[in-house]
């Protein structure tokens, strides 16, 4: 998918909303446990209630890794039904994946060639080396860790180095490596107040912006420093949505989450 498609969704669906499907099966309603793939039974149900509501869906891969190959199996039945079903939607694997060069080939042909994601979310600290292999995939996206919602951020991400923030120095070298027009950035909601400063550098790319809702963040916060003239956000929500309930209408639950956060965006979007 291209970014002018994306765009074009986001227009169409009045929706920047991006859904995670993190799923744990100590969460997911009792009865679906009686299936035969619970995982694959509740990612189904959630992407048929809200696709209408969203622009993407993000599956974390640890979700699916922490429960072997039925787990792994479990993903590619989900994004293989993301892919017949709905093909407008953008996919995220939030793998973060990061190493030297030709492993990193190999964990960006696992995500894009195997299992067919539009994106993959990355780890920048060993450099353009362990990057720019995603970035040479035709029509993917490299979603970069740029400025994350944890507590640990402040460790490293935040810290001056010759006199500017090391995020800010992260940013402005990405943009620098081979086919860096295929890079989107994550930054968390919970650090509005640095978006008009990340969109000094910034300006037009799309941010994946994590941290809305259970983890605190303030929607209209981030979309007054963080809109760009394309739109440029994705904001995604996860366990406020996809455990809205425990109970058999979970799916409709789900929805009502995702439809008063697309509403929220609609009004924005119109303003």
């Amino acid at each position: 998918m291209t970014t002018k498609q994306l765009v074009a969704q986001i227009i169409k669906k009045k929706s920047f909303l991006c859904i995670g499907l993190d799923v744990d099966l100590a969460k997911i309603p009792p009865h679906l446990l009686q299936e035969e793939d619970p995982i694959f039974a509740f990612n189904k149900a959630i992407i048929d209630a809200t696709h209408h509501l969203c622009v993407a869906y993000k599956p974390n891969t640890a979700f699916y890794e922490a429960y072997g190959i039925k787990g792994w199996k479990s993903l590619e039945k989900t994004i293989n039904y993301l892919n017949e079903k709905h093909p407008e939607i953008f996919t995220i694997a939030d793998a973060k994946r990061g190493d030297i060069g030709n492993t990193s080939t190999m964990y960006a042909k696992a995500f894009f060639e195997d299992l067919a994601f539009d994106s993959v979310t990355v780890a920048p600290y060993m450099g353009k080396d362990s990057v720019e292999p995603f970035l040479a995939f035709e029509n993917k996206h490299t979603i970069m860790l740029a400025l994350t919602s944890n507590e640990g951020a402040f460790d490293f991400q935040t810290k001056t180095v010759d006199g500017k923030e090391l995020y800010k120095q992260v940013l402005e070298t990405s943009k620098s490596w081979k086919n860096s027009e295929n890079l989107m950035y994550v930054v968390g909601a919970t650090k509005a107040e640095y978006f008009a400063e990340i969109r000094k550098i910034i300006p037009t790319s799309f941010l994946l912006v994590p941290g809305v809702g259970a983890q605190g963040g303030n929607l209209q916060d981030v979309c007054k420093y963080g809109l760009s003239e394309n739109i440029g956000l994705l904001i995604n929500s996860s366990r406020g949505i996809i455990y809205a309930s425990k109970d058999e209408n979970f799916a409709n639950s789900a929805a009502e989450k995702a439809k008063e956060l697309q509403t929220q965006m609609e009004v924005i979007l119109n303003n």
